[in-house]
């Protein structure tokens, strides 16, 4: 953990730069789909099934940062931009998901873990890590997380509830311009290319990893390219380590923390794997 003043630095929230953040974030999500009912063909459609990929990868890592508090140093303003413009749009409801995101910090691949099922028992043998990737493309995952937040809705949560009344809005402004395709793309994409990426993020992050109190322990470091960055791990969310380490650091400061970690020694070449493709194939050769 660094020490004042270099924590404190760390840990300075940038509001006026996650404001342009946040903007242009919205833009490159609902400026695709908007482009693509605008131009109204098959290979605009397709285009932005495979651009809005990344589009709710980005939306999710910023819902993520909101669920820190990290995202802009006023909690309301926070809370309000994570839950309205990041995460409902892309199914996640942010206030449960605080609670047990904090969980996991709290005591990583701990009794209390809430991912165990997700990240326990690689490396896996290649067939079973293809019977989990066909299930993420194919949209059998998402229907499950779909089936999920019906239930929860049913049972009265009134945060699943305004989850399905922003899907509700989306579908029936679409409905109401002629362009219902747009949000079957919306949906699919996030059914499918979203899904195998988060799994591969989230593995990418845990898997396999054991309960310490050393966080080298539980968590990878991966080395981040650009294409990786772009479509799977945005806003420097795969500088995992360092958000272990500490958590309340903002997205723009994690590589600043890791390269402390590296000069500091803590943090040595032999933990890094050169890509995510090493990664994953090491951890399904089981």
């Amino acid at each position: 953990m660094a020490t004042n003043p270099l924590r404190a630095e760390l840990r300075r929230i940038s509001d006026v730069g996650n404001v342009f953040t946040v903007v242009w974030a919205l833009v490159l999500s609902f400026g695709v789909v908007v482009a693509a009912g605008w131009l109204h063909t098959w290979w605009g459609y397709v285009l932005a099934f495979f651009v809005l990929g990344g589009s709710h990868a980005r939306l999710n890592i910023l819902g993520h940062e909101a669920a820190h508090r990290l995202l802009f140093s006023n909690r309301r303003a926070n809370d309000w931009v994570g839950r309205w413009l990041l995460a409902y749009p892309t199914f996640q409801a942010l206030m449960a998901y605080r609670r047990v995101h904090f969980a996991h910090h709290r005591d990583e691949m701990g009794p209390n873990e809430p991912d165990a099922g997700l990240y326990a028992g690689y490396p896996i043998a290649p067939d079973s890590w293809r019977r989990k990737m066909r299930r993420d493309a194919t949209g059998i995952s998402a229907y499950k997380n779909f089936r999920a937040l019906f239930g929860a809705a049913r049972s009265g949560s009134q945060e699943a509830w305004f989850i399905v009344g922003v899907q509700v809005v989306f579908l029936g402004a679409t409905i109401a311009l002629g362009r219902p395709l747009v949000y079957l793309v919306w949906i699919l994409s996030w059914s499918t290319l979203w899904r195998v990426s988060n799994r591969v993020r989230s593995i990418a992050e845990h898997g396999g990893m054991n309960r310490s109190k050393d966080r080298r322990e539980t968590t990878h470091v991966i080395h981040q390219t650009l294409l990786a960055r772009m479509w799977m791990v945005p806003y420097n969310t795969g500088w995992h380590l360092a958000h272990h380490v500490d958590m309340g650091v903002p997205w723009r400061n994690l590589p600043r923390l890791h390269d402390e970690l590296v000069a500091a020694g803590w943090v040595t070449p032999d933990l890094e794997y050169p890509s995510y493709r090493a990664f994953i194939r090491e951890a399904t050769s089981g």
